[in-house]
């Protein structure tokens, strides 16, 4: 309802904006909720939610979003806080700093990637794990304990 004084909260999982197929947008993109794009768009996208580049889609930006799926063609840095999925029609040209990446065969990747520090430390404090040597510390506390 327009001019309405109450807004509800926006939910950051559901697409709130679709730039269409025979839409040209450029400017700066900020947004609460995700964001679709099947058409072309230049400029800069900062998203809370998640990114999704159409097959058909044409993108000049650099993007910072939750989690970003590029099935289109995307020239830019990409920026996530979760994970990057590149499908077997996208083509991403520019460098990644993200929490996962995941590129399905055929999809294309130029650039440099780079894991966030702050992710790895979410999950494992940042420590490099060796499996060998953790196997044979292991054992060695067992053989001290007895065997148990």
């Amino acid at each position: 309802m327009l001019g309405s004084s109450k807004t509800k909260p926006i939910d950051a999982k559901t697409t709130d904006t679709l730039i269409g197929a025979s839409t040209i947008c450029e400017g700066k993109i900020m947004s609460e909720a995700s964001l679709r794009i099947e058409g072309q768009m230049n400029g800069d996208i900062e998203c809370a939610g998640d990114i999704t580049i159409g097959e058909n889609a044409v993108v000049q930006s650099n993007i910072q979003a939750r989690d970003v799926i590029v099935a289109g063609k995307v020239k830019g840095n990409i920026q996530t806080k979760g994970k990057l999925i590149v499908t077997s029609s996208g083509v991403l040209v520019g460098n990644i700093d993200v929490r996962s990446f995941i590129i399905q065969e055929g999809g294309i990747f130029q650039g440099s990637s780079a894991m966030n520090l702050a992710a790895v430390n979410e999950k494992g404090n940042g420590k490099v794990i060796d499996a060998k040597a953790h196997k044979q510390q292991k054992n060695e506390q067992q053989a001290a304990s007895g065997g148990n």
